[in-house]
């Protein structure tokens, strides 16, 4: 492989083929290490990690700038500049990620520079504040709260009295509400606070230490995946593993999603391969950590069911595959919800409501009750709350209806069960209040081992940079800011362009300075037959 610099790939008439399985190489011409790619990357990713200390999710108290002279970087002009770099920094990012999509859909790539280049980027962020959300101190908090004996799942941690520290950081909505995540999870969060106690910054490094291990997952399953889905690699690593989705919101949150994504797909790869009470087992383990994840295990049963000899009737079969999931699954369940509560406190299924106090336009069926009530509320003085919650009733509907649905098509196991699991789970995220951006990695993860279109990747690009972008670096959700929002969308659309062709409106290209007049070539050296041209 040559160790020359990255070209700027082009995709021209590639971009109307109809599929990235395709081969579309420039045959002939050797493949390029694309190091100016992941340079661009890493400095953006480094820009966001500084900038965090000023514009990201900080601490309330910073014991390393709250009082020291760069302390200005997290107030008035010092921290709209740092917010001015920590955009930057993420335009440098989806860039470079735009930019070695492009060389993927060329097959100018392989695998080994993806993952170069998400190692890269991720980097910096293992000891950044928290970027985009501030749901990792609601981690620490509820872990606090187990460790000293108070159940997370009826009180918030508002009512811990020690660690002051864990407890002042929580987000204000968080304070007084349950825990909605798994009690494995907290268990996880438990073991890390008992080890870092009041120390916020080793708190958030160390949880996101622990949450690779999820991505480890994902790295080991994937690949295996793809064999048995169709898809390609190249694209599946740029697509789950590259994307801004798990670097900047999985990992630079930290969000405790890629953990349990890690079992999720290990548990979807064990049951393609037969090992079906290993992937009952796995993904209920997920479970434990990302409730939502039960979603995925009916789907699992269906491909067990078709596994077994195919001498007797589907029902049959199925009950055969059920009833051992069923065991497995309440072995699991229960072992799991004692080792980590100490008992089976059944209460943390009440704490999955919380994150329902969350109402914005992100999540489909609020933001068609908040626009039903705009419209009334123009004639009729009246309150928003009752257009929300019936629009949200008519989605629970819509999704139960769309989840049994596809349950139902993925009977016949194989391949469609686990797309059909796919497409369920993001229905869920977009159906079940809130939606909130890293949700949409559930589903999407298991998707990206299938292959693509080109033109499905660009909205793809399109609907990553809108889902990082629809909150602050603070981790306030900015929907309601318009002009913001319309900078976000031409932003999103102009990414996904530039993944089908290079700076599509000109941009740069209007920056370059045209050729001088005697640095031209001569007409005739353009037509002629030795010519680069014409060769």
């Amino acid at each position: 492989m040559a160790t020359t610099t990255d070209p700027v790939p082009t995709a021209g008439s590639e971009a109307d083929r109809p599929s990235v399985t395709q081969a579309d190489a420039r045959m002939g011409e050797p493949a390029r290490f694309p190091y100016r790619t992941i340079a661009m990357g890493t400095v953006g990713s480094t820009l966001l990690m500084l900038a965090a200390l000023g514009a990201g999710g900080i601490l309330v108290h910073d014991p390393v700038l709250g009082q020291g002279p760069l302390s200005w970087i997290r107030y008035g002009h010092g921290r709209a500049i740092a917010t001015g770099l920590l955009y930057v920094g993420f335009a440098l990012v989806v860039w470079a990620w735009v930019r070695l999509g492009r060389y993927v859909l060329a097959n100018r790539v392989g695998n080994l520079p993806i993952l170069v280049a998400a190692g890269c980027w991720m980097a910096p962020l293992l000891i950044s504040p928290p970027l985009f959300t501030r749901d990792v101190f609601s981690y620490l908090g509820q872990g606090a709260q187990l460790l000293h004996g108070l159940d997370p799942y009826s009180f918030g941690p508002a009512e811990l009295d020690t660690l002051p520290a864990v407890v002042e950081n929580v987000h204000p909505l968080w304070q007084t509400t349950p825990a909605p995540y798994g009690p494995l999870f907290l268990l996880i969060a438990k073991g890390i606070v008992s080890i870092t106690g009041n120390n916020m910054i080793a708190g958030v490094i160390l949880t996101r230490i622990l949450l690779l291990t999820g991505l480890a997952g994902m790295l080991w399953a994937l690949p295996r995946l793809v064999r048995h889905l169709g898809g390609r690699l190249p694209v599946t690593m740029w697509l789950a593993i590259a994307s801004p989705m798990t670097v900047i919101h999985l990992v630079g949150g930290p969000h405790n999603d890629l953990l349990a994504l890690g079992f999720l797909t290990v548990g979807v790869l064990a049951a393609l391969e037969r090992r079906h009470a290993l992937a009952i087992a796995l993904v209920t383990v997920g479970m434990l950590i990302k409730p939502t994840l039960a979603v995925a295990l009916p789907f699992l049963v269906w491909v067990w069911a078709n596994h077994l000899p195919g001498e007797e009737s589907l029902g049959r079969r199925f009950v055969k595959a059920v009833t051992p999931s069923v065991a497995i699954f309440g072995v699991v369940f229960t072992a799991g919800t004692w080792i980590s509560l100490g008992s089976f406190n059944l209460g943390w299924f009440t704490g999955l409501s919380a994150p329902q106090l969350i109402t914005n336009w992100l999540n489909f069926p609020t933001g068609i009750g908040q626009a039903v009530y705009t419209l009334v509320n123009l004639v009729v003085d009246v309150t928003e709350s009752p257009f929300v919650t019936v629009a949200r009733l008519i989605a629970w509907v819509a999704l139960a209806v769309i989840a049994i649905r596809q349950w139902w098509l993925a009977r016949h196991g194989g391949n469609e069960a686990i797309l059909r699991m796919a497409v369920t789970l993001l229905a869920v995220a977009i159906f079940a209040p809130p939606t909130l951006p890293w949700y949409l990695t559930w589903g999407f993860v298991i998707a990206s081992a299938f292959p693509w279109r080109r033109t499905h990747l660009a909205v793809v690009v399109a609907v990553s940079i809108f889902l990082v972008l629809v909150y602050y670096p603070t981790g306030e959700q900015s929907l309601y800011d318009w002009w913001f929002i319309a900078a976000v969308i031409a932003g999103s659309l102009y990414g996904a362009a530039s993944l089908l062709r290079p700076d599509p409106l000109g941009l740069i290209a209007a920056w370059r300075r045209p050729p001088h007049e005697d640095e031209q070539p001569p007409v005739e050296a353009a037509s002629s037959p030795s010519s680069p041209a014409t060769r």
